[in-house]
């Protein structure tokens, strides 16, 4: 089978080392005679599976020993609901910063259970910028400051983390976790859908402080409560068990091969290499994103003749370069195109 490189943003493609770790156990997991995918989630054999991988997550980020690390489903959409279900803490009001198409999903759920004040919008630049943290309009009333580190449709990254003070910091980190060092001590929260940068679709990972735990809104369901799962070791019900068991796969390869910091080497390799390309095509190729707030993650991408698309399409499948055509939305945010291109200069998970 010829190599092919898979561009989706996610599920996004996995090392090849821990896919093929993961089909020579598919049958027999250590000599159990059982698939991981069979087992009780509450056997010893894969306790030790998820409290393994739980350790490897907190080496890989240098989580420290006052947050929990919750493995949850839902994807990061839930996560929309259950910030301010759990973080409002008697509070009214919560600040959000409008990057992009996640940020405004996010702020359109949070509505729902509070006020919500934009402190900060790049709407006036069709979302290619970031907006600069001089200009942030905090609340300092807010119970938490929330924003979307990398976007993945608009191609925008923070590369630095906000100050918000005393308030607690949450963060979208979906499409950025593990992509490079992390102060985890910063934030009040972080969470993250598996399927982007650490496992297969299914499994939600959730950091979070243990003082924002355990004062959630009035009526909240039992599986939205973080005390439920933080107080249970995420299995007050049946977890995504194969999901976590191939992110433990991922942690350990990371490890394996340098870890964070190696990964940031390589994906800030892969995104020079990338615009690089893009800005010396003598206008060929297109990327509308500011080049200070230039995400690494996700590298949007237009021609400039749109009639050649479907053309480049095709041959960049031919190619062996697949999904590159981008979200469906992604159109939306292309002023002369209505298809958006976009290459995920992280995806070939290769150390060198």
């Amino acid at each position: 089978m010829a190599d092919i490189y898979n561009f989706s943003a996610g599920p996004a493609m996995l090392p090849r080392a821990v896919l093929e770790h993961a089909r020579d156990e598919l049958l027999d997991w250590h000599g159990t005679g059982m698939s991981v995918m069979e087992m009780s989630h509450r056997s010893k054999e894969y306790i030790g599976v998820a409290t393994q991988a739980t350790a490897d997550l907190r080496t890989l980020l240098a989580i420290p020993d006052n947050y929990k690390v919750l493995f949850l489903q839902g994807g990061a959409t839930s996560q929309f609901a259950m910030v301010p279900m759990n973080l409002l803490r008697g509070c009214t009001q919560a600040d959000y910063i409008n990057t992009g198409a996640w940020s405004k999903k996010a702020i359109a759920e949070a509505r729902r259970y509070c006020e919500v004040n934009v402190a900060a919008s790049s709407a006036d630049s069709n979302f290619t910028t970031i907006p600069a943290t001089a200009g942030w309009k905090l609340n300092s009333a807010a119970a938490y400051v929330h924003y979307t580190p990398n976007e993945t449709i608009g191609g925008v990254e923070f590369h630095e983390i906000p100050d918000t003070g005393d308030v607690p910091l949450v963060a979208d980190m979906s499409s950025t976790i593990l992509s490079r060092p992390l102060d985890v001590s910063r934030y009040g929260l972080i969470y993250a859908g598996a399927q982007k940068n650490i496992g297969p679709a299914g499994l939600t990972i959730v950091i979070v402080r243990d003082d924002l735990i355990g004062e959630v809104l009035p009526g909240t369901p039992t599986m939205l409560d973080y005390k439920t799962h933080a107080d249970n070791d995420s299995m007050y019900n049946t977890p995504p068990t194969y999901g976590i068991y191939t992110a433990g796969l991922v942690f350990q390869w990371l490890k394996k091969n340098g870890g964070i910091a190696a990964m940031e080497e390589v994906n800030i390799a892969k995104a020079q290499l990338l615009y690089g390309a893009i800005d010396g095509s003598g206008g060929f190729y297109h990327c509308p994103t500011a080049p200070a707030d230039r995400s690494r993650m996700n590298v949007p991408f237009t021609l400039k003749d749109s009639s050649l698309d479907g053309d480049f399409l095709k041959q960049a499948d031919a190619a062996g370069l697949l999904q590159l055509k981008g979200h469906p939305r992604s159109a939306a945010c292309a002023p002369r195109s209505t298809t958006r291109c976009r290459w995920k200069a992280c995806r070939r998970w290769s150390p060198s």
